[in-house]
This record gives structure tokens, C-alpha cells and sequence, in this order.
């Protein structure tokens, strides 16, 4: 048995890829333990791990010195805890999901010679990613093609993005039968970041369908809970079907329900909906600094199973008429999943297990 060190930003994009591998590896036997940040406590319910370590992190601002200084500060405290805690957990090796909370416990393993692996979720290698990836032994790619990351190609290997247990025991199912004049299945989900603008647009482009699109429709909505009751008047006024709540658990099984997806483009979100197999209309979040949800819906649209809608531009008349366009032509959509399939690596995880193992069984044991 080896112990491993996975270590992840306490947000759902970096905790989902942390929880598949850990799942992976805990069936092999080996003992699994968190480092993350103090957000772990809203996306880490059920996360496997004997043991969870929060370190102090920061995100360093170059416009604001003084917020730059103090967030330095509180890197270099992170870094000191985490060295003290892998002193006494002696990983064999530690594997990092991106995010400046990886920052201090991934310095704090390189200082103490504890090998390590850099896992990149996205088509654009993130910042703190590339700050660290010249610690690392190994870089795990999720995107054949990973804008940024050129500069570590000898080092780098294309595993894909791991997805959890729940999302590979639906990636089988098939894409559901549209029957002419049966039911339509449409899944909008958005996150924190995603759901207040799919509230805005998606429901008043659903009122503009023709009639015979909405009678069909059955639809699925994550939005804020303050939102509810203004989503769900709209909905009844243009006599949709419509199921909506704060939160789905089981959303990896809907989207598998599904005929067609509204959604973000973060990369667990490509990586469930090209491991299931379903098309998506895709809403970058505006405003990335790397512009990471754009370029990971590009690669989905290139491979033709999603369409990108820039949400810049988007207003619910645009949403509708592609809503009304691709809901009405089935043979479009199957095609769409198909491609999404395709696309979907959902041996990901087995792939990055296995480079765990292999840099753990090197007998680089820590210092």
C-alpha cells in the first residue's frame, strides 16, 4: 500500500478530478489524504480520504501591492504548514488539481524531495499550474492540445480528466430515443457563476419556442433559490414542463436523461458531458483571465458536440431560435452526441492511477 497526498482548490472544477482519482486508488488499496483550502466545507462532502489538511492560501494580485504582499505572506505561511504536516503524513508521492491552494502544499513536498504529479483540467494551463510545473515529475493533461503548457512537453502525458464514480457508471447509457412528438429533455445548469444568467435568458427564450416544441419539453433547471419563484412563473405562463431546484445531486444521471444541455464550459463539466455523451450549448464564463471555459468549449465545438453561445451576445430571441433549431431536428442532435462521446475519455482516471503508482513505486520516499 503507498499513501498519497492529492491536493486541490476547495471548488467543485479541482475537488470533482481529486474525488475520481481518490475513489480509483482507494480500490487498490492505497491510503488516500486531502489538502485543500477552507472552502473545502461547501464541494467536499463525501470526499475519500482518511484525512483532510487545510492549508492557508492566497491568490496574489499584481494591480494591488498591498493585497499582493499580504497574500505572499499567507503563501509562505501555507507552505510552512504544509511542510510540517507532510512531515509527519511522509506521503510517497502528491498529486496537485491546479488552483494557488495547491501552490504552498506542492512547494512544501518539492522542498522535502516528496515526488509529485500536476494534474491540468483545462485547454489553457492555469497560472499556478504553470508557476509550479517545473517541481513536478510528471504533467497530466486533460486536452490533447493545451495552450500554454508547450514549454513542459517532456514531461507531460495526455491521461484526460477524471471523472467520479456516478458520472462512469452513466457514461454507458445510451443517448435517449426522440421520438417524433414525444418528449424533449432539456438540462440547464450553470454553478454559482452561471446560474442568475441562465435564469435571465433561458426561460423567456423557452416562452418564444413554437408551441408544438413547448408542449414536448421537459425541463430541468438549477437556479438560485431566490430565483425559483420568478423561473417558475415564467415557465407556467408559457405552459413548459419544468422541474427546478438550488441544487441537483444527481446531476451526472440527468445529463445522462438528457437530449440536449445548457450549460458553463468549466472542464468537469466538459469532461462529464463528453464521458455520458450528450451535446450542449455551451456559455463560457466571461472574463477569465486565460479565457479557460472558452477554449475548453472551442475543443467540444471543433469536435462538433457542442455549440458555443458567447453570453456577451446572447439574449433570449438568439437562445431561442438556436433552441428552436436544434430541438427540432433530431438527426443534428444524435449526431451531436455521438461526437461528444467520442470526445469523452472516461478511463481517465485508470490513466492517472496507474502514473500515481508507477511515481510512487520509484521509492522516492521523503526526507
Amino acid at each position: 500500500m503507498s499513501r498519497f497526498v492529492l491536493m486541490a482548490g476547495g471548488t467543485g472544477g479541482h475537488l470533482f478530478p481529486a474525488m475520481a482519482l481518490a475513489q480509483e486508488l482507494r480500490r487498490r488499496g492505497h491510503d488516500i489524504q486531502l489538502m485543500t483550502d477552507h472552502r473545502v466545507a461547501s464541494y467536499g462532502d463525501g470526499f475519500p480520504a482518511s484525512a483532510t489538511h487545510i492549508v492557508p492560501s492566497a491568490t496574489p494580485s499584481v494591480r494591488d501591492p498591498v493585497r499582493f504582499v499580504t497574500a505572499g505572506l499567507k503563501i509562505l505561511g501555507g507552505i510552512g504548514v504544509a511542510h510540517g504536516t507532510l512531515g509527519r503524513v511522509k506521503p510517497d508521492a502528491v498529486i496537485g488539481f491546479g488552483g494557488y491552494p495547491v501552490f504552498p502544499p506542492f512547494v512544501a513536498a518539492s522542498l522535502r524531495g516528496i515526488p509529485g504529479i500536476l494534474h491540468e483540467q483545462n485547454a489553457v494551463m492555469g497560472r499556478a499550474n504553470r508557476a509550479l510545473a517545473k517541481r513536478a515529475k510528471l504533467i497530466a493533461l486533460s486536452f490533447a492540445r493545451t495552450l500554454k503548457a508547450e514549454a513542459f512537453a517532456d514531461k507531460s502525458v495526455l491521461v484526460g480528466n477524471p471523472v467520479r464514480d456516478r458520472v462512469r457508471n452513466v457514461a454507458k447509457v445510451p443517448y435517449p430515443d426522440l421520438e417524433p412528438g414525444g418528449s424533449i429533455r432539456l438540462l440547464v445548469f450553470g454553478g454559482s457563476q452561471g446560474a442568475r444568467v441562465f435564469a435571465d435568458l433561458v426561460p423567456p427564450a423557452i416562452a418564444e419556442l413554437p408551441s408544438e416544441i413547448r408542449a414536448r419539453l421537459r425541463v430541468v433547471q438549477q437556479c438560485r433559490a431566490e430565483d425559483l419563484d420568478r423561473v417558475a412563473e415564467t415557465y407556467r405562463q408559457a405552459k413548459v414542463n419544468v422541474e427546478l431546484a438550488a441544487f441537483f445531486d444527481d446531476l451526472p444521471e440527468r445529463m445522462a436523461a438528457s437530449h440536449l444541455v445548457v450549460s458553463r464550459s468549466g472542464a468537469s463539466t466538459i469532461a462529464e458531458l463528453t464521458a455520458i455523451g450528450r451535446p450542449a450549448i455551451l456559455v463560457p464564463l466571461p472574463g477569465a483571465i486565460d479565457a479557460d471555459q472558452k477554449n475548453n468549449a472551442l475543443v467540444m465545438e471543433a469536435a462538433g458536440g457542442g455549440w458555443i453561445a458567447e453570453q456577451a451576445t446572447l439574449t433570449p430571441l438568439s437562445l431561442g431560435t438556436r433552441l428552436a433549431s436544434l430541438l427540432g431536428d433530431r438527426d443534428v442532435l444524435q449526431r451531436a452526441a455521438a461526437a461528444a462521446r467520442l470526445l469523452g475519455q472516461p478511463d481517465a482516471v485508470t490513466k492517472l492511477a496507474d502514473a500515481a503508482e508507477r511515481l510512487a513505486a520509484k521509492g522516492n520516499k521523503p526526507t
